[in-house]
């Protein structure tokens, strides 16, 4: 009996909370996996093995991927779809990735305050709906192109929390510490109503900054995990990157923001939500206390966060260091500048990005498994052996549909990964390349606003405390998103198809850009299926 139950928690245990049907499925893959490498097909093995870790993206919201993920790339090293050494290759080949999560994220955690206080005055200042959503849009366009989107949207989501959890304390009548927010059964019908508006509203706003995150974070290196990776294999610098991204992302950017002002104006899919008036004032009223508590100290933080702010733009623009370095040098700055000086203090900025940092070690595997099987080479050769413009498009549409359903860092990895071979083996030019790149980029960021699973901020909200409290379903989100995805993936594949080679040209013509992708044709060829 003992061994029964013994065995009974072994199984309850394995993957935790998540459905016995999805931990069926990866026991499943995992027996399934090394019967079709050794006995069917090694390259078939290969393609199950990417459609599994594909779905384990897409279930992410049932199990975080790193764990069944995690495991499916463990099977693929131990019985040899690759091995242990060509994934620590990828891995150093990739470090400055790695090197953005761990220490450009922990070092925004620092600058939490200043951009706590921006997105306050914005809600508290505006009062126009439109006007505001457009603000919230915006800033968090101009903010995730300099920092990481997951940051940008956790702050967002911290001021929502902050102000939803204010307004449902004084409708409950509560005076304690510890109020239950998940919990409407204290709350009088009126002020229900206004807490039904209020969440619609706070809706609203968490959907436009979330879409502002995902039209900042296309245009700049750092904007999201895989500009850097693509940006690193181009030999690209943060300038140049964002001018061969313009012809495409400045228009996306115009029409995104356009988008912004349709649905509040025509309230629609979800959005035209007013900020009931009782709620208006409860805030205001917050806002002025805390003003009047906040001290010198407090002022003087603001002031060095916003410093080292400038000193963040100027060190990326310039490419003083590579970016993880000067998110590292952020996290010195801000912490000793503020007197954050204990160790467990500085812990809590790793927290965020370190899950995902494993992750990405996870996606580097299944990358080593798709280069040493050529997993690829099939659908690469048969996309470069179209011309001209119609390739840019079908790698476009390639990658757009792809990350609808994946994560548009593992996506964007791939293509790009493929792309260099190519370019190294002299079956495209240096500048095919580096139109193909720029394919690359926006069709990883911009069709992946469909779905939470492309985009890691779009997850990491709707996995977030404040999901719930505003009622944020998958569904809704999904349905939210829909005129952006639709308004950034038409006009971003007219920007490919129209603008890009002529304004490339132009830039070319100018001076503006160089031809540093050549450095790359004559390097040592990658191992891929060309």
């Amino acid at each position: 009996m003992h061994h029964v139950s013994l065995g009974r928690a072994f199984i309850k245990n394995f993957l935790g909370k998540a459905p016995d049907w999805y931990k069926i499925a990866i026991v499943a893959f995992l027996i399934i996996n090394p019967i079709v490498f050794f006995f069917i097909n090694p390259f078939v093995a290969g393609w199950l093995l990417v459609a599994e870790f594909i779905f384990t993206l897409a279930m992410a919201l049932k199990c975080y991927p790193l764990q069944p993920g995690g495991l499916l790339a463990i099977e693929a090293v131990a019985i040899g779809m690759t091995s242990a050494e060509h994934v620590k290759h990828e891995l150093s080949a990739n470090i400055e990735v790695l090197l953005l999560l761990i220490f450009m994220v922990a070092g925004i955690y620092f600058m939490k305050q200043l951009l706590l206080f921006i997105f306050t005055k914005l809600l508290i200042n505006i009062r126009s709906k439109t006007w505001l959503s457009l603000a919230f849009c915006f800033s968090a366009a101009f903010l995730s192109a300099f920092l990481d989107a997951l940051t940008v949207i956790a702050v967002v989501i911290s001021v929502a929390v902050g102000f939803y959890s204010i307004y449902h304390k004084v409708a409950s009548n509560s005076h304690g510490n510890n109020h239950d927010y998940t919990s409407d059964k204290d709350i009088k019908q009126i002020s229900k109503d206004d807490l039904e508006d209020y969440r619609a509203f706070l809706r609203s706003l968490m959907m436009h900054a979330a879409i502002g995150t995902a039209l900042g974070g296309v245009m700049t290196m750092v904007g999201e995990p895989q500009n850097l990776i693509i940006a690193e294999q181009a030999h690209w610098f943060f300038i140049e990157f964002m001018l061969r991204m313009l012809p495409v992302t400045l228009p996306v950017l115009i029409c995104g923001l356009l988008t912004c002002v349709v649905v509040e104006k025509f309230k629609i899919f979800g959005y035209g939500a007013k900020l009931p008036q009782n709620v208006r004032k409860i805030l205001v009223d917050f806002d002025e206390n805390e003003t009047k508590r906040r001290t010198n100290l407090d002022y003087a933080k603001l002031i060095v966060q916003i410093i080292i702010g400038i000193w963040l733009i100027i060190a990326l623009a310039l490419h003083l260091a590579a970016v993880g370095l000067v998110g590292l040098s952020v996290i010195v700055l801000a912490t000793s500048l503020t007197g954050i000086t204990e160790e467990h203090a500085l812990g809590k900025a790793f927290e965020e990005a370190l899950p995902f940092t494993a992750l990405l070690a996870v996606f580097f595997s299944i990358v080593a498994v798709i280069i040493d099987l050529q997993l690829f080479a099939p659908i690469i050769d048969w996309v470069l052996h179209m011309e001209g413009t119609s390739q840019l498009t079908m790698f476009y549409i390639a990658n757009g549909l792809l990350s609808m359903i994946s994560d548009n860092v593992f996506v964007g990895t791939v293509y790009i990964n493929e792309v260099k071979a190519a370019l190294q083996h002299g079956v495209i030019t240096a500048n095919q390349f580096d139109l193909l790149a720029v394919a690359i980029n926006t069709g990883t960021n911009l069709p992946s606003v469909a779905t939470p699973n492309g985009q890691a901020a779009f997850l990491f909200m709707l996995t977030s405390a404040i999901a719930p409290l505003i009622r944020l379903s998958y569904g809704r989100m999904v349905w939210m998103a829909l005129p952006y995805t639709l308004v950034l993936t038409v006009v971003g594949l007219l920007g490919i198809q129209l603008f890009l080679v002529p304004a490339t040209e132009l830039m070319y013509h100018w001076g503006w850009l160089s031809h540093a992708s050549e450095v790359i044709q004559h390097a040592a060829p990658v191992v891929t299926g060309h």
